[in-house]
């Protein structure tokens, strides 16, 4: 496994813990540290688990700086961390999330990132960036969760920016986390499956037999 890879896991969740406790102000939250330990979760199983060349791919894909939406991204979650700090921790503009919704939250997003780990594990093609990776030897992943949907990496993303505002305790981190990021999602879900038919052999194929993108009997 690359040290980079072991520096920036350590990095992220840093700044997690940082941006949630000390825009808190307290690190008696129970809620807080759950959510920790399960970010803290997936990536210590991502660094134990997943082949090498797939960690390296999705740091540097193509052998290239992650594009900058993807940095938006990161800026955008480190943001919506601070948020929920501040709204839960000192300021209370919107923590009104009831505590069981909250711990649903916690469920949904531990569920998610075990889902997202078994689709890395499945597919070593699991890049950061929408490329057909020639460069790897590609091929159709159709075992695993992708024998279920097409696009389970996707699912999972979904699910995390839904649930962790509401985890968190905040209203207003949680519309502010899926207004900015949902639309991104979707929308690479859609060129994905644009790009995978028309440039990848096999998919086409495999596309008839899992019909379903993201939601089996809904889309």
């Amino acid at each position: 496994m690359p040290v980079s890879a072991y520096v920036q896991s350590v990095a992220f969740f840093a700044v997690a813990t940082a941006a949630l406790f000390v825009s808190a102000g307290t690190i008696a939250i129970a809620t807080y540290w759950v959510y920790l330990a399960a970010l803290a979760g997936i990536l210590v199983a991502a660094l134990l688990f997943l082949d090498p060349d797939l960690v390296r791919e999705r740091m540097r894909p193509g052998g290239k700086k992650r594009p900058l939406a993807l940095q938006l991204v990161s800026v955008v979650l480190i943001t919506h961390w601070i948020i929920a700090g501040l709204d839960h921790g000192r300021l209370h503009w919107s923590d009104s999330i009831p505590a069981w919704l909250q711990w649903l939250a916690l469920i949904a997003i531990a569920a998610a990132y075990a889902f997202c780990l078994w689709a890395m594990r499945v597919n070593r093609f699991f890049s950061s960036v929408i490329r057909i990776q020639s460069d790897r030897g590609q091929v159709v992943i159709t075992t695993g969760p992708y024998a279920i949907v097409r696009h389970p990496g996707y699912l999972a993303g979904i699910v995390v920016m839904v649930a962790s505002g509401l985890a968190l305790d905040s209203w207003i981190a949680t519309g502010l986390l899926m207004v900015c990021t949902l639309p991104f999602l979707l929308r690479r879900v859609v060129i994905e499956d644009r790009l995978l038919p028309a440039e990848l052999p096999g998919y086409a194929d495999y596309a008839t037999r899992v019909r379903w993108r993201l939601v089996p009997g809904f889309w």
